[in-house]
């Protein structure tokens, strides 16, 4: 992190509109890391579509809505996340559904409807090979869905253990191990094979975990350390074995190894590790907060220190914030103020 010593700053480099609603969720698509790729991302919104963006730097505006996603959903779009190899966007609806888009040629169709939970869908991911899809809902349910050849996608488990509704899943980055985050408080992890998926361990209250709702997770670039952010105001550190977790049956415990608190005060929705191991936190108090391990100092275990905070970084609270993939220091937010806002972290 020698970067930062002298500091660092968040530059505003955009501010796209153009959804009639709140921005709940964005996806970076992970192929577009390629030299001589644009990046493109996708948004979802209240307003019951998806916008593509595209990274336009020879026109006057550098970022450009390529396609907008309409008269798939009838209600709100929670939650969008791109396979691996950024063909098929799925799509995460209050409407029940999950819809699952193909782009042909720059035109992005509409190839499957993934139908199943009683009600809201709220968040949707995809394993790290583009094999395995997970859904998550207010009905308290995580289904696994696999992906078989012709866009058809075979739900393979029903995975009940949470109280309450769930509102993030995502799979661990290198294994095909899955986690939740519910309003009850916990985060769950899953793993299996097959249609044979169970609950390997449940990380609340009694484990050092969170007190209030768990809204989001993420992981770091090496997949052995996670970070969770809550109703409570805090974010929580935890770890695994990484050896063990690659070893046999691809599961390791996680352990708690520290919370980071008194720096939000309101409500923290989303959390998102970089590539280069600072966690950006986007919040209800309209602020982005940057995190960095802290190695100054023998303290007992690792620390985290506040690298920047960004006041009224939108106009309304925070629902989304990610770094692209890729090198550049860019991140895009979204916000209940329709806008997402496109910024890069400099250093001084």
């Amino acid at each position: 992190m020698e970067l930062y010593e002298g500091g660092c700053e968040l530059k505003l480099l955009e501010t796209l509109a153009g959804h009639s609603d709140r921005v709940w969720s964005l996806a970076w698509n992970p192929a577009t890391v390629a030299a001589g790729t644009p990046l493109v991302f996708a948004s979802c919104s209240g307003d019951k579509t998806v916008r593509i963006w595209e990274n336009t730097p020879s026109h006057s505006a550098s970022w450009t809505c390529k396609a907008v996603l309409e008269d798939t959903h009838t209600r709100t779009v929670r939650s969008c996340a791109w396979s691996p190899s950024g063909k098929l966007l799925a799509t995460a609806s209050f409407d029940a559904t999950t819809a699952i888009w193909e782009n042909v040629g720059g035109d992005y169709e509409c190839v499957s409807t993934l139908e199943g939970h009683e009600n809201e869908v709220k968040s949707v991911s995809w394993n790290a090979s583009g094999t395995l899809l997970a859904t998550c809902g207010r009905d308290k349910s995580v289904w696994i869905w696999e992906v078989q050849p012709g866009n058809e996608f075979e739900c393979v488990s029903v995975l009940q253990g949470h109280t309450q509704d769930v509102k993030m899943v995502q799979w661990h980055p290198s294994t095909d191990v899955l986690f939740s985050c519910s309003y009850d408080n916990t985060i769950k992890v899953w793993a299996g094979d097959d249609d044979d998926w169970q609950c390997v361990q449940t990380l609340g209250e009694p484990n050092s975990g969170h007190s209030s709702t768990v809204w989001a997770l993420s992981f770091n670039a090496g997949g052995d350390k996670m970070v969770t952010c809550s109703d409570d105001l805090t974010l929580k550190i935890w770890e695994t074995d990484n050896i063990q977790m690659h070893s046999g049956d691809g599961y390791a415990p996680w352990r708690h190894l520290c919370t980071l608190t008194g720096y939000h005060d309101r409500s923290i929705f989303s959390v998102h590790w970089s590539s280069e191991d600072i966690i950006a936190s986007g919040a209800a108090d309209d602020a982005i907060r940057f995190f960095v391990e802290n190695r100054d100092g023998l303290v007992d275990g690792p620390t985290y220190k506040l690298l920047l905070k960004k006041e009224k970084a939108h106009d309304m609270d925070i629902n989304s914030i990610q770094w692209s993939p890729g090198e550049k220091r860019l991140l895009a937010s979204a916000s209940d103020d329709g806008t997402i806002k496109i910024w890069e972290l400099a250093s001084l």
